[in-house]
């Protein structure tokens, strides 16, 4: 099987989401998770459920993948990388297991970026 670069450039500015995935949120109970998901791979961080965490997204693919979630259902795969120092990283620099997160808010920054919860 031939493995899929999941990212695509764009030119935003840096920003920082705030995401969260509940275990036992009633507001989530009929949560419908798409066949396909957008991947944000976090360098030194973990998501894990029941958490609500921000998020400093720089690289262009990832402010793109966060950007149209945002825009969609709010829903993003969020997968810890392997190597923090890869920029640009492929499935193979990625772990196995990631979360299902659900951007819950959207925040300009004073210098341009954006603040996600």
């Amino acid at each position: 099987m031939k493995e899929k670069n999941f990212f695509a450039p764009t030119d935003e500015n840096d920003f920082m989401p705030i995401i969260s995935i509940s275990e036992n949120d009633n507001e989530d109970k009929d949560l419908v998770i798409p066949n396909t998901i957008a991947l944000l791979p976090l360098r030194n961080t973990v998501l894990y459920p029941g958490v609500v965490l921000p998020i400093t997204v720089s690289r262009d693919k990832s402010i793109k993948a966060v950007n149209d979630a945002y825009k969609g259902d709010k829903l993003i795969g969020v997968i810890s990388q392997k190597d923090v120092a890869i920029e640009e990283p492929e499935a193979k620099d990625l772990c196995k297991i990631g979360t299902v997160a659900k951007i819950i808010k959207l925040i300009k920054m004073p210098d341009g970026g954006t603040t996600y919860y």
